[in-house]
Parts: C-alpha cells; structure tokens; sequence
C-alpha cells in the first residue's frame, strides 16, 4: 500500500474539518500566552474578602504608606534647594520670553539655608525640627508633573492622570495588598474642614470595586464620636446591631444573585460590615487623649499635629495607607507675600512631621513605613515685574522637590539636580508616573503587572509610563 499524498490529503478535506482543526489551532495560539503570562492582577471583585492581606509581587521592606500632602504648592527653592545665583540677580530682568510666570525678575529667596545632618543636606530655616530628621531623609529635586495648576497637578499627584478621574494610589495599594485590621478602613484621607468637595476625587476608587474607595475623616473634630458621624448605635445594644445587619446582608446577597459584578452593592455589604466592626476599634484608634501627655506635646496640640499623632495610631493598628493634608483650601500657594505666607504655613507642619518620623523611628516603624512628603506644584524662582515689596511665586511644574523617609528608601540621599536658577531640571528627572512606579516597587510591586480590567482593557496606576527610581532605593 503505496503513502498517501499529503496533497490530495488536504484537497479531500471537507470544510466542516479544515474549520475545526483551524479553529482548534487558533484557540491553542490563544490559549499559550494566558498559560504562560506573569500574574498581573487580582480578581476583579469586591466580594467578601476584598480587605484580606494579601502578598505583593515580591518581598519588600515597606508594608504601609503615610502621604503627607502640601496643597498648594510648596517653592522648592525656599525650603529645601537652595539657588544662590537668585541672590546675585535680585530684582534683575531674566527676559526668558513669552510664558509670564517665568519672566519678570529673579527673586532671591527671603529664607537662609544651612547644612544639617551627616550629609550636609540644605534646609532652610522654615523647617528647624524637621532639619533634624534629615539623615533619614531622601529629597528628589527633580520632580515634574504635566501642567502647572493645582486642580491637574492634584489628579496626577493622586491618581496618575490629569484629565479623567481614575483611581488614587490609595485605592490601588488596598487593590493589590488588602487590610491588616478588618475593624478599620485600609485607606483613611485626614482632611479638615475647607476642600473643595472636587477634592474627594483625589481619593476615590474610580472603577476599582467600591471597598477600595478612601474613608475620608474630618480633622477639624477632636472626639472620635466627633470625627466619625454615627459611630454609636443609640438605639440598639450589640447583639441586636448583630442580627439585625445579618438579616439585612441576606437580603443584600439575594439581590446580588440577580445583579452579578455589581460593585456598588458589593461595597455595600462590605461597608455596613465594616461600619459594625468599627465601632470599637474607630474609638481606640482616634482618640488621642489615651496617648502619654509627652507625645502629645511631642506633636503639637494643633489641627496639623492631631492629624500627625492619628496617622501614627492608624498605621500602628493595621491601616494600610493614610494620606494627611496639611490645611484647608491651598495654604502653600503663596503668589503674595511669600516671606510671610510660607513661614505661617511651615510653622504649622514643621513640628508634627518631624514628630511623626521620630515617633515611628523610636517604635522601630520607620524601617517597615513608607513617609513621602509633597505638593502637586512648585513655584517659579522669579517674581513678575515691578517687584512689590511683598512678592510671590507662581506655579512651575519642573524642578519642584519631594521628601522620601523609610520604607527601604535611601536615607541622607539627594536625587537630582535643577540648573542655578531653578528653573528646569539638569540631572535626574523623575515624572509623577515614576515616583509611582517607585513607591509600587517599595511596596513589592511591578507596577506593570498590578492591573485591573475595566472597559476593555488592563489599567494601571502609571498607565503606559513610568519607570523605577532605583537610584533612592536602599
């Protein structure tokens, strides 16, 4: 019996056949990468157990993150990257062509620098107790950002975009890590009284399911009954509270049953949940008056020094990450009088962040704490003309500084570099998509392969940028 030819083999093959073999190899072609491909993400669900803990990407030494933002604007070149050429060009026209927030005349800043620390790191007199602290700092000089006003600045700070509301680094950390304590939100935003309600986007969980969401606190209140609105049942006693919120899950799990993949409902059987647990634990946790009289003096008896001392509190009791702004409205956005503007304002924070780092350093929590400290913008080292006797800086959006502390972060390290006027960046340029990357990666993640799919299509963080700072690593 003679071999058939492969040939007529195939000429003789009906089309039935040739589209199941074809179909067959097209699904194995598309069955190979998923097989093969790295884990990028967790499941898409806000189930019960969106909260647990779970494990990163890789060990890393940074297991949670305190977010001290500035609002407003902080001028680099008056707090921590001295330019003595401004002192030189006082008051002269620089002529740097049409953009009216860099022309106009140099201004030299009305604040004297010295060296502090083993390294001897330039801080101006804004900061005294915070200078103390900077052996276990890491400034980035080279900061830049999109767009050069405090709305977009915010967005990119916050949530990797300027243009859509998508959701926080908060939101994606809880996403990818879950909660130590079940009995508290794994993301609170300490924020007083005098934000724009725009603001809240800045810590929303976008299309992430809903429990990823931040629990903003009002810190302008004292009393944990004062910051968190019904804490207490006045009505029921415990056990009723108990039963009463199981009967209401199950009619919450028999509506789910017909409305699968909802999020929105799904975060709301994890908040009523959560809501019950925090009863006892909100109490402990924000109540500052059960810490020694010592630390509380050590952090300041102000609205900024409570927030400081209730950071610390969260993030010992198991919170994943707390974001604490400084002030209400924008208090570092100092387009006049900057020499009166800016001391009010760092008089308020400069002695409850100092406290913060010697608090978790003393616990032994700076190691496993990831501190950074930023603004959305920074500000032009020049003034418009005629120069006034209370000048003030405007917007710029490169060359602003950022301060990193713990959290497997290099200390006594300087990142960076401006050119002698501050006005672009020479060495080192970190974008916002980066210093996320980074803090991902201290965190244990690609931030690559941390992604979520929504509309098609895998988001990330960083969106389709962005690149580790390996550089501020330990």
């Amino acid at each position: 019996m003679t071999e058939p030819n492969a040939q007529s083999d195939i000429l003789s093959t009906s089309r039935r056949a040739m589209l199941q073999r074809a179909g067959m190899g097209l699904g194995s072609l598309a069955l190979a990468p998923l097989l093969t491909a790295p884990r990028t993400s967790h499941a898409n669900t806000a189930s019960q157990g969106a909260l647990n803990p779970r494990s990163p990407h890789f060990q890393s030494r940074a297991k949670r993150v305190i977010h001290i933002f500035m609002n407003g604007g902080v001028s680099q070149v008056d707090t921590f990257d001295p330019k003595p050429m401004l002192k030189k060009l006082h008051g002269k026209p620089l002529g740097l062509g049409s953009d009216r927030r860099l022309g106009g005349a140099a201004f030299a800043s009305p604040f004297k620098f010295s060296k502090h620390g083993q390294m001897g790191m330039d801080v101006s007199e804004l900061f005294p107790h915070l200078a103390k602290c900077v052996d276990d700092m890491c400034f980035i000089r080279s900061m830049e950002t999109d767009i050069p006003n405090h709305e977009p600045g915010m967005l990119m700070m916050n949530t990797g975009s300027i243009i859509l509301p998508r959701p926080s680094f908060g939101s994606w950390m809880l996403y990818g890590l879950g909660s130590i304590n079940q009995s508290l939100p794994g993301f609170i935003v300490l924020c007083p009284n005098g934000l724009p309600t725009a603001q809240a986007l800045n810590w929303r969980s976008s299309f992430l399911p809903g429990a990823f969401q931040g629990t903003r606190i009002n810190t302008a209140k004292t009393t944990p009954e004062q910051l968190i609105a019904n804490l207490r049942n006045q009505a029921l006693a415990g056990k009723q509270q108990r039963r009463q919120l199981d009967y209401v899950r199950k009619l919450n799990e028999m509506h789910a049953r017909y409305r699968t993949g909802d999020s929105q409902l799904e975060a709301r059987i994890e908040s009523l949940e959560l809501a019950f647990r925090m009863q006892t634990e909100a109490t402990d946790a924000f109540d500052i008056a059960r810490e020694p009289e010592h630390i509380q003096e050590l952090y300041g008896k102000t609205i900024h020094g409570r927030q400081m001392l209730m950071a610390r509190r969260l993030v010992e009791r198991g919170v994943r990450v707390v974001q604490v702004y400084h002030g209400a409205g924008q208090p570092w956005d100092s387009h006049n009088n900057i020499a009166n503007a800016h001391k009010r304002v760092a008089q308020q924070a400069d002695q409850p962040i100092a406290a913060l780092l010697q608090d978790l350093k003393q616990r032994g929590m700076l190691e496993d704490t990831l501190v950074f400290c930023s603004g959305e913008i920074g500000r032009t080292p020049t003034v418009q003309l005629p120069l006034t006797k209370t000048p003030g800086r405007d917007h710029h959006h490169k060359g602003f500084t950022l301060w990193m502390a713990g959290g497997g972060v290099k200390a006594g390290h300087i990142h960076g570099e401006t050119n002698e006027l501050g006005l672009d960046i020479v060495d080192g340029r970190v974008h916002v998509h980066d210093l996320h990357a980074t803090i991902l990666h201290l965190m244990g993640f690609n931030h690559e392969h941390l992604t979520y799919r929504f509309a098609g299509r895998d988001f990330r963080l960083t969106n389709v940028h962005g690149s580790v700072v390996h550089d501020i690593i330990a």
